[in-house]
């Protein structure tokens, strides 16, 4: 009897250039999960609502082109080594989170009011948009986190195994909630890091073409696997650079990366500011 392939897809992934909180690249992170079996990842950093590594002082279109270099850094890598890279992004307000797909950068840049949106009108503009949300951690507890939202009526899904999680309690809550509406469920890892990796994702058996194969896999039940968290792979030894050490994320935006015309709209933002080069 012939052994059906599996394919292992990390949903829930921060990289630094996107994250505040991240301390590896894009690129490092596609390499990682390509050592250890995955077929495929959805970048997710936090948008500006969250802990974002992007200056909210500038301009919408570069802030959107510098909270993508993670992603494009994590598809280019991706491209080399056959592994499959998704777009997505973790919404944020007052703390509660909202992870989103089937979205494009080109939507960013035409909605600068998703800035300003609470939960519900956020949800509506994605969906409208032929975007999807999945709910992770619902039930995270932390000094940052001062009330518990849920949209029962609203997501997509519904992250009831969060592999960054050491507290159980916390997933088991999020699935008994998602049992409770019917809510199809998923899980990843909330990786910002190669380094300690906890594992996480979800188990297909077939692969990933585009987001929406991911939303159809979420209603129609076709999750082969949830993965729980595994330690086996934290001490890996993988030969890999590590570029940026955790809270070494630069402050100052490195513009350089961005293209000639971005790169003069934020020289002049910060210096209306009165902020020199220098300083940044």
């Amino acid at each position: 009897m012939q052994d059906i392939q599996l394919y292992k897809y990390e949903t829930h992934l921060h990289t630094s250039q996107g994250s505040l909180c991240g301390s590896s690249s894009g690129a490092e992170q596609v390499r990682f999960l390509k050592e250890i079996g995955y077929s495929g990842c959805f970048v997710t950093d936090h948008f500006f609502g969250g802990n974002t590594a992007v200056d909210r002082r500038l301009p919408w279109d570069v802030k959107i082109h510098l909270f993508c270099q993670g992603y494009e850094d994590a598809l280019e890598e991706g491209k080399k080594l056959g592994f499959s890279v998704f777009f997505g992004l973790e919404y944020g307000w007052r703390a509660t989170e909202l992870l989103t797909y089937g979205i494009d950068k080109q939507f960013l840049l035409d909605h600068p009011e998703i800035d300003r949106m609470e939960p519900v009108q956020y949800i509506s503009l994605v969906h409208s948009c032929g975007g999807f949300v999945v709910h992770p951690h619902p039930f995270r507890e932390a000094g940052y986190i001062d009330t518990i939202r849920l949209y029962p009526r609203l997501v997509d899904g519904v992250e009831v195994i969060n592999a960054s999680h050491r507290d159980e309690s916390f997933n088991l809550r999020a699935r008994q909630y998602a049992e409770s509406y019917s809510l199809p469920m998923t899980g990843g890892s909330d990786t910002h890091s190669i380094f300690g990796y906890p594992g996480g994702g979800i188990v297909l058996d077939e692969p990933l073409l585009n987001p929406h194969d991911y939303l159809e896999r979420l209603k129609s039940g076709r999750i082969v696997k949830i993965l729980e968290r595994s330690d086996d792979y934290a001490n890996a030894k993988l030969p890999l650079e590590r570029i940026c050490d955790p809270g070494d994320f630069p402050k100052r935006p490195d513009l350089g990366l961005l293209p000639t015309e971005l790169r003069k709209r934020a020289e002049d933002a910060y210096r209306a500011m009165g902020i020199s080069e220098r300083k940044l």
